[in-house]
């Protein structure tokens, strides 16, 4: 969590000083109540944006995401989206890499391209790329461009989410 907080630091400093933004919070409070919720859901894969603020010149997203155990979902890659994860609790494998089985373009207006992570191509699978469990309290950089996909879900995973959107591509929230 460290890291994480350092890195949202590094890239807060990017933000022109002479126009001064207002800080966002985002509770953990809020974080858990989203994450009770998604878990409620009948979806095999939950992911559920809470903040997109602009942050100076680029926008900074903040969600949860939420895999029930043995829910890998499809793979993806977003164009102009660098994604950031801080593991809450279980695990699963991550291929990151590689290339992505049957792609298909987003639509423009589908909810992923418009509020969640931009446009970008979604898969059922990668093919190559390198497999790497992930686990409570490990966070991992996905730069945009990157296909990334979960081979298997081993216990209930969720995870909170940082998109990082240079291209401004996402609607603020």
């Amino acid at each position: 969590m460290l890291m994480l907080r350092s890195l949202l630091f590094l890239l807060v400093l990017g933000a022109p000083v002479s126009d001064e933004l207002p800080a966002v919070d985002v509770s953990s409070d809020t974080i858990q109540r989203t994450l009770q919720h998604a878990a409620t859901l009948t979806r095999p894969v939950v992911d559920i944006p809470i903040r997109t603020v602009d942050a100076g010149g680029h926008r900074i997203g903040i969600g949860v995401v939420y895999r029930p155990k043995g829910a890998k979902g499809g793979a993806a890659s977003h164009d102009k989206v660098s994604e950031i994860y801080d593991v809450l609790a279980g695990s699963g494998t991550l291929v990151t890499g590689g290339t992505i089985v049957n792609p298909k373009r987003r639509a423009a207006d589908q909810e992923e391209v418009t509020h969640i992570s931009g446009p970008g191509v979604s898969g059922k699978s990668i093919e190559g790329g390198e497999s790497r469990v992930i686990k409570k309290g490990d966070i991992v950089v996905i730069p945009a461009g990157t296909p990334h996909w979960f081979s298997d879900v081993s216990e209930t995973l969720s995870y909170m989410v940082v998109r990082v959107d240079p291209s401004q591509v996402v609607a603020l929230k």
